[in-house]
């Protein structure tokens, strides 16, 4: 079986959306900030492995309380996964997230995920 980490997933799933897709869906309420994760099919694909793979450590990232899954919506962060997912765009891919989002709205979510609690 392929070892992957946290951190090897985050930055595909940022690869996807911000390189391939160029498009990012953000879930706002008063309470945080959810960033739309690709699907773990788009993911395998994009890792080149199967889909079986992906699966358990999707499963971690759930329990770690990492990410959200629900049935036919999708796979989104929790505030522990928009924190990680964010300051991987703003290090690894700060032109990219710059313009996918747009400067004014990218500074924004930066400043609402550093003091979402």
């Amino acid at each position: 079986m392929t070892s992957l980490t946290y951190e090897e997933v985050f930055e595909a799933a940022a690869r996807i959306i911000l390189i391939e897709e160029q498009a990012i869906t953000i879930i706002l309420n008063e309470k945080t900030v959810s960033i739309r994760f690709p699907t773990t099919r788009r993911l395998a694909e994009h890792l080149r492995i199967p889909h079986y793979y992906v699966l358990p450590y999707f499963a971690m990232m759930e329990k770690d309380g990492v990410i959200t899954r629900v049935e036919r919506v999708g796979i989104s962060t929790t505030k522990k996964g928009t924190k990680k997912l964010f300051e991987l765009m703003a290090t690894k891919f700060l032109k990219e997230s710059k313009t996918v989002l747009g400067a004014a709205l990218y500074e924004e979510l930066r400043r609402r995920i550093r003091t979402d609690r």
